[in-house]
């Protein structure tokens, strides 16, 4: 593709959404009946204990939302992705052309098309809204990748538009959070009234110790994320492999498996990119995507 002449900026360095809603308010539900019964069995206060949830929740799924919403003027600022208004050359065309196809068969609206100035292949998506989202590429991908597989490419991205992908994670990131700061802070009176003679320790003493659990605890809730977000991949490259097919989509794979440039996409957009990492042993479970071996043998070798 010719891409000598694309606008772009430099980057600085499960269902429906009635049914998320449904299951986020079901497991809140869930949550504050376990927690009280738990609480009356310690004989801790089941109205401080109530509170402490609400306060919980709103910090939890408050920073989570608020990122949420800001995410396209995050990723654009941090990438660099300019959208495409007015396509100024073919190539542009014909990707404003492709994602709107894609889109129209996947059911939602055209997301705003952008390219970002990076000589790795890659791509993202994100957006608050299945209807008001971004999907944008790297010059790398469109420079090294055959038209077919940026076809696949897009179509992924497109994937994880219509499946509501963003919002699913929000949502499951805004639980672990709630769980977390709710968790640690109920743990951090345990301690100290376990090492205070009168049952009370110092200000600073339970910050201190809430802070430590908030980071061990905020260790495993990660990796719980992660899970979520590797499985949303092998339904965004199911989701390409019905909008385009799966021969398209194993190859757009296959040509990143040849890639060794590193892929650095700022944190606030790297889970929703096309390339996996690269963490071995332990840090796999802290991967936001699978291995591509994985994913290509999943549009190989289809279950059901």
């Amino acid at each position: 593709m010719e891409t000598n002449q694309l606008t772009t900026g430099q980057p600085k360095k499960i269902g429906g959404f009635a049914t998320r809603i449904a299951l986020l308010i079901g497991t809140n539900v869930a949550v504050i009946a376990l927690l009280t019964i738990i609480a009356s069995l310690f004989g801790i206060n089941p109205q401080g204990l109530v509170g402490l949830t609400i306060f919980a929740a709103l910090f939890g799924f408050g920073g989570s939302f608020i990122s949420l919403a800001m995410s396209k003027k995050i990723a654009k600022r941090s990438t660099g992705a300019v959208t495409i208004v007015t396509p100024q050359n073919d190539t542009e065309r014909w990707l404003v052309d492709t994602v709107a196809r894609l889109s129209r068969d996947a059911g939602i609206e055209t997301p705003e098309v952008a390219v970002f100035d990076h000589p790795a292949p890659n791509a993202f998506a994100t957006g608050a809204k299945r209807n008001d989202a971004l999907v944008a590429v790297s010059v790398g991908l469109l420079q090294q990748m055959k038209p077919d597989e940026v076809e696949a490419v897009l179509a992924h991205e497109v994937a994880h538009v219509a499946n509501g992908d963003m919002v699913t994670l929000t949502l499951i990131q805004g639980v672990v959070n709630t769980f977390v700061i709710l968790i640690s802070r109920i743990l951090a009176n345990v301690i100290i009234s376990a090492i205070s003679r009168d049952g009370r320790g110092g200000a600073g003493i339970y910050f201190v110790v809430v802070m430590a659990l908030q980071v061990v605890l905020g260790f495993f809730a990660t990796m719980i994320v992660m899970w979520f977000s590797r499985h949303r991949e092998f339904r965004a490259d199911s989701g390409s492999a019905r909008l385009t097919s799966s021969a398209q989509m194993v190859s757009a794979l296959q040509a990143l498996q040849r890639q060794s440039l590193e892929d650095d996409l700022p944190d606030e957009v790297a889970a929703f990119g096309i390339r996996p990492s690269k963490g071995e042993g332990i840090r796999k479970l802290f991967s936001s995507h699978p291995p591509l071996d994985a994913r290509i043998a999943a549009l190989q070798n289809p279950r059901g």
